[in-house]
């Protein structure tokens, strides 16, 4: 089992909170659900789907992981996407304004792994 970090809510719990359906945690994660929806309903925090209709304009590509904290007491979205071009890239996000405060792209694009072909009869 991996240890928490304190701060950290996993994508489900953005989702809770961004309207986009009515999920369940359990005990241990409530209080994160819980105070990631008052900042939301506090309006410290937009909710995930205004970030990613912001971001879409500049930043294409597919949505792989979100996660929400506390970083110095601002709230900050990180994004992992899969761009076009097969890039990753991470993105760190102000939660209040959806201004992008720094992202990392990775040199190398990622590739599925090849599919395994039937092998092919001998002569």
């Amino acid at each position: 089992m991996t240890p928490r970090r304190p701060g950290r809510w996993s994508f489900a719990a953005v989702l809770l909170f961004a309207g986009t359906g009515v999920l369940r945690a359990d005990d241990r994660h409530d209080h994160d659900h819980d105070r990631a929806r008052a900042a939301v309903q506090a309006g410290e925090v937009l909710p995930l789907r205004q970030v990613l209709e912001a971001l879409r304009r500049t930043e294409p590509g597919e949505v792989l992981e979100v996660e929400l904290e506390q970083d110095a007491g601002r709230w900050v979205y990180e994004l992992k996407l899969l761009r076009p071009d097969g890039t990753l890239r991470r993105l760190k996000v102000d939660a209040r304004t959806a201004a992008v405060l720094g992202s990392r792209t990775r040199p190398e694009p990622v590739r599925p792994a090849p599919a395994a072909s039937p092998a092919e009869p001998r002569p």
